[in-house]
């Protein structure tokens, strides 16, 4: 009798595991999962891998429809779903034989936050460097309808399918963990639209722009090197491609609204390069994905001393405010205000967040009645000694908040730049210097360390700039 329920035991087991092998087991990447938020009003594309030339069908119980697709000798499939105006939440199973439920989706906005260690940066800080005020932000996080993912640190030279996170809820103990920076953006997203948020951090501290670009991307780079396949066994993080391959590939497809992105200091010594690397990923970005020229906001480096070695870094924000005109819907938020001097982390984080989310509300969301950049230069004209500015982005005016404007230099011919007395008058900058006779150029704030002091009446700051170029 025992050997018979043996036997019976061992032919049950061999049913179960054939069944499965024949029916195969349909399988989702990380970016799919229970807590998810999906694009609102767009077709939505969901893939996986199922068993070889499987039927797999996906169910939505926003519309109770049903989408199939046929796996391939690989296993691999994708459909589109149609996701309705934003709500939840809602259900979403997919079956190729065994069924996957995922559950408590949301609808709504879905944005890319990515970047170096400014938007890595957790919500409690690094170790003794703090967000500013983001313990009572924390403590008052509980919000059922922002969801928040992070993809953890991984490397490679082929493009991968996968990457390891996992959607959370926001709740204090994962907004804690989770980018200051993207979730003070979605915060602001959220309670300005009132529709659900998915926020998708994908970040590494000290990293250049170059690894976050696709092979593709790099066509027209000739100064880029790109690295040798048999480089995998001794990879760095800094390789040109590897960290799109690993922790941007996996989700590109997935329905998205844009991407923002707090990057740029580690690439402060080739501003020349990055003008153009800056644009040319975005448009990598832009064709992989295939959905468009969707929005990609980013922020500007605070100033910071480097030190005395290396370029000035008010070049690289220069770069960046050059990059912000070099191709269409993108936008960049200014921080002079609020650099610190010995921490190359602002505290700050909201200030940035939230000029970010001023200009996805204004020009995404088409929100009007506030501003969502700050001053840039329109024009310079010189009478004798006396230099006028004009600003764009200045409708109601420039300030200073009460302070002396303490950062502009002025130049004659000998390029040899000296202090101005600057002057808010009639809507722009007036500004002279007595050891200037005949000015021919104007730079502020054009320093590694400076704290900017002019602003347009809506309080978002002018970034650093200059009228010459000189080497």
């Amino acid at each position: 009798m025992k050997r018979f329920f043996i036997s019976l035991t061992t032919l049950i087991i061999v049913f179960v595991l054939s069944s499965e092998t024949l029916s195969g087991e349909v399988k989702l990447p990380a970016i799919f999962g229970d807590n998810m938020v999906l694009q609102q009003q767009t077709e939505a594309a969901i893939w996986g891998t199922a068993a070889k030339n499987a039927t797999v069908k996906v169910s939505t119980s926003w519309n109770k429809k049903s989408y199939t697709a046929q796996a391939g000798s690989d296993g691999k499939w994708k459909l589109k779903v149609a996701t309705p105006s934003a709500g939840g939440p809602y259900e979403v199973s997919v079956s190729d034989g065994t069924t996957l439920r995922l559950k408590n989706v949301m609808i709504g906005e879905v944005w890319v936050c990515s970047g170096q260690s400014n938007m890595e940066m957790p919500m409690k800080g690094f170790m003794s460097q703090p967000v500013k005020g983001s313990n009572e932000a924390i403590a008052n996080s509980s919000n059922p309808a922002i969801r928040l993912i992070t993809v953890k640190r991984a490397t490679s030279l082929q493009p991968l399918d996968n990457f390891t996170g996992s959607w959370k809820n926001c709740e204090p103990e994962n907004v804690s963990e989770f980018s200051a920076t993207a979730y003070y953006f979605g915060l602001m997203l959220y309670n300005a639209l009132k529709v659900p948020v998915g926020l998708i951090n994908t970040s590494w501290g000290g990293t250049r722009i170059e690894p976050w670009i696709s092979e593709a991307g790099f066509k027209n780079f000739d100064f880029i090197k790109l690295p040798d396949i048999k480089q995998q066994g001794n990879l760095s993080h800094q390789t040109p491609t590897v960290l799109f391959n690993a922790m941007i590939n996996p989700m590109v497809g997935y329905g998205i609204r844009g991407a923002i992105w707090y990057q740029g200091e580690a690439n402060r010594n080739e501003a020349n390069q990055y003008v153009k690397l800056l644009p040319g990923m975005v448009e990598n970005w832009r064709s992989v994905w295939g959905v468009g020229e969707f929005p990609f906001y980013y922020v500007q480096i605070a100033p910071f001393d480097y030190g005395s070695t290396g370029l000035n870094s008010a070049y690289l924000r220069e770069a960046q405010l050059n990059a912000s005109t070099a191709i269409p819907n993108i936008g960049m938020a200014c921080i002079m205000d609020i650099g610190e001097k010995d921490c190359i982390h602002p505290s700050n984080k909201k200030a940035g967040s939230d000029r970010l989310a001023y200009l996805a509300l204004a020009n995404t969301y088409g929100k009007k009645g506030f501003a969502s950049s700050g001053p840039v230069l329109k024009e310079m004209t010189v009478s004798g000694s006396v230099v006028k500015l004009t600003f764009n982005n200045a409708s109601t005016g420039l300030t200073s908040f009460g302070k002396e404007l303490s950062c502009f230099e002025v130049a004659g011919a000998n390029k040899r730049f000296f202090p101005a007395k600057a002057f808010i008058i009639g809507g722009g900058v007036t500004l002279f210097c007595p050891t200037v006779a005949e000015p021919v150029a104007v730079r502020y704030a054009f320093k590694d360390f400076i704290v900017g002091d002019l602003f347009n009446t809506e309080g978002i700051p002018a970034s650093s700039f200059r009228t010459d170029t000189w080497e």
